[in-house]
């Protein structure tokens, strides 16, 4: 098997490189409760996207687009105003009160130390199963071992949940709330 060829993003590509995580997260349990009506999905998920990643160079994405990934270097969080209005807007006034809980869940998890945050990374259906997710992670990993600084993401499914623990993630608890399905905080030390 050929490992696909991994670079870092650049804003001209992130249009491409939303798309390819907006296509493959398109069944992911977390993200279709969030947004279960697909004209929803499609409308708002691609808000939730980017972040600092691509303004901080931790965007990476394979040659072809097939798979990409949004890293946040350390000390640089996600807009978690920017992500409580974009809910507020998008989720529907009765699911509200169990997507705003899950989401304080979630940082309850969120390391408060110097670390790396992998909010997103997706590789197309069509091209899952070949070694881009792998390639994607390992390139990353390879600066949090550099920087001697732990990375911590949130697993979204128990297939996702494997490949994590494979390139040495370990589950810290498991986020659920009301009807939710589960998430798994997971951490990574520096090797």
């Amino acid at each position: 098997m050929i490992l696909p060829f991994i670079r870092s993003a650049t804003l001209s590509d992130k249009q491409r490189v939303v798309s390819t995580i907006v296509i493959a997260f398109s069944s992911d349990p977390i993200a279709r409760w969030v947004f279960p009506e697909p004209y929803q999905y499609v409308t708002y998920f691609t808000e939730v996207l980017g972040g600092g990643a691509f303004e901080h160079g931790s965007a990476y994405c394979t040659e072809d687009f097939a798979g990409a990934s949004l890293w946040l270097p350390p000390g640089v969080h996600s807009d978690q105003e920017a992500l409580g209005e974009l809910a507020q807007r998008a989720v529907a006034e009765s699911d509200q009160e169990k997507v705003f809980a899950f989401l304080e869940q979630m940082g309850i998890y969120h390391p408060s130390e110097p670390h790396w945050y992998l909010p997103f990374i997706g590789v197309d259906p069509a091209r899952q199963g070949r070694g881009y997710g792998s390639a994607l992670l390992r390139h990353a990993l390879q600066n949090c071992d550099q920087d001697d600084l732990p990375a911590y993401l949130e697993a979204t499914s128990t297939d996702s949940r494997r490949l994590y623990e494979r390139h040495g993630f370990e589950a810290i608890g498991e986020i659920q709330r009301a009807d939710s399905p589960p998430m798994w905080p997971m951490l990574r030390k520096p090797h």
